[in-house]
C-alpha cells in the first residue's frame, strides 16, 4: 500500500535539556563561573545573605542546616540545625540578628526564627501555630517585613504575601489567592513590592501606599509569566532597582527592568546538558556588582555550589538590613 511521505519533526542536535522560547534566548545573556562548592552532595542550597562584617549565610532547605561562609577565606560552618524547620531564606536585621525562614512541613507549620550570628539566642519571631509556610521575607526600613507563604497551586492558590509589624506583634496581607508566593524584594525606595509565584509561573509587581501595606489604585500587576518548569524561585535587587530572579530547574537567573521588562539573563554552565538546574537564590556580594546565585544539582553528580556572574550595577543592600 502506498503511503505518503509526510513532514516530521526532528530534534535538533545540541538541543538543550532546558530550551527557552526565542525571546528569552536573544537576552543578553552571560555565563556564571563557579565561586565555591558547598558539597559532593546534592544539598538543597537556598538563601544567600550577607552581614555586614563580609560572612555569608545560607541553609540546606531539607538538612535543616544554616551555614556560615567566613571571607576571605570561604571557610564552611553550620551554625544551627533543626531538621523540621527545612528553612528556605536567610535575611539580617537592623539589629544584626539573623532571621531565618522555614516552610515547615509544606502544609501549615512555617515559621521565623530569629538567632545571633553564631546560632545562639534562637527566638521564634513568627510561630508555626499561624499556619504560614514561610519561604522568605524582606525587611523595610522601619523594622518590620514581608514574607511570603508557600501555600497553594493553580486550582488551589492558597498562599501570598503578608507584611508583619516593627514589633512583631500584627501579621496583615498584602497579597492573596497566590500559588506558592516564593521570592520577595522591595525597590530602592521601598514603593514597590515584588513576589515571585512558583506554581504559576508569574512576576507580580506591585505599588504601595505609604502605610506600606496597601495597593495603590491600579497598582497591582503582573508584568512577567515565566515558561517552562518548575518556575521563578527567589530574587533581589541592584542598585538601578533591576530585579533578578533565579529560576527553580532551570540553571539560570532572569533579570527584569524595574518596570518589569526581560533585560536579562545569567546562565549556570552545565544547564543545556540537564546540570545544576536547582537554581534557587541569588544575592550580590556586598559594595560590588558581582551576583552569587546557589545551585545543585540533584542525584547527577556534580554536587552543590555558588557560582558568581556581574550584574548591571552594584547590589543594593536594603532589601535585607538597615543601617
Amino acid at each position: 500500500m502506498y503511503v505518503k511521505q509526510l513532514p516530521k519533526l526532528k530534534y535538533k542536535q545540541g538541543d538543550s535539556l532546558v530550551p527557552m522560547f526565542s525571546g528569552e534566548s536573544n537576552l543578553q545573556t552571560v555565563i556564571a563561573e563557579p565561586w565555591l562548592k558547598i558539597s559532593d552532595e546534592g544539598l538543597a542550597l537556598e538563601g544567600l545573605c550577607f552581614d555586614r562584617q563580609g560572612n555569608l549565610y545560607f541553609v540546606d532547605a531539607f538538612g535543616g542546616n544554616v551555614y556560615q561562609v567566613t571571607l576571605p577565606e570561604k571557610k564552611i560552618k553550620i551554625i544551627y540545625r533543626l531538621p523540621e524547620l527545612n528553612p528556605a531564606a536567610v535575611k539580617i536585621h537592623k539589629d544584626g540578628r539573623l532571621f531565618v525562614c522555614g516552610v515547615g512541613d509544606f502544609k501549615s507549620t512555617g515559621r521565623i526564627l530569629a538567632m545571633q550570628q553564631d546560632g545562639s539566642e534562637v527566638e521564634v519571631i513568627v510561630p508555626s501555630s499561624t499556619g504560614y509556610c514561610i519561604d522568605d521575607l524582606v525587611f523595610d526600613q522601619k523594622g518590620g517585613f514581608y514574607f511570603t507563604d508557600l501555600k497553594g497551586f493553580p486550582t488551589n492558590p492558597i498562599g501570598g504575601v503578608y507584611y508583619v509589624s516593627p514589633d512583631f506583634t500584627t501579621i496583615q496581607p498584602v497579597l492573596q489567592n497566590m500559588a506558592a508566593a516564593n521570592g520577595i524584594a522591595l525597590s530602592t525606595d521601598e514603593k514597590t513590592l515584588w513576589a515571585t509565584e512558583l506554581n504559576a509561573n508569574r512576576l507580580h509587581r506591585v505599588l504601595l501606599q505609604d502605610d506600606g501595606i496597601q495597593i495603590a489604585p491600579f497598582g497591582a500587576n503582573i508584568p512577567y509569566t515565566f515558561t517552562g518548569h518548575h518556575g521563578p524561585d527567589s530574587c533581589c535587587i541592584d542598585s538601578d532597582d533591576n530585579l533578578y530572579v533565579a529560576m527553580y530547574e532551570q540553571g539560570r537567573a532572569l533579570v527584569f527592568s524595574k518596570t518589569g521588562y526581560p533585560i536579562g539573563q545569567i546562565l549556570l554552565p552545565g544547564r543545556d546538558t540537564g546540570h545544576m538546574l536547582r537554581s534557587t537564590h541569588p544575592a550580590f556580594i556586598p559594595g560590588t556588582d558581582q551576583l552569587l546565585i546557589c545551585s545543585n544539582d540533584g542525584t547527577n553528580g556534580r554536587g552543590a555550589w555558588i557560582y558568581i556572574a556581574r550584574g548591571f550595577a552594584t547590589g543594593h543592600l536594603g532589601y535585607q538590613f538597615s543601617e
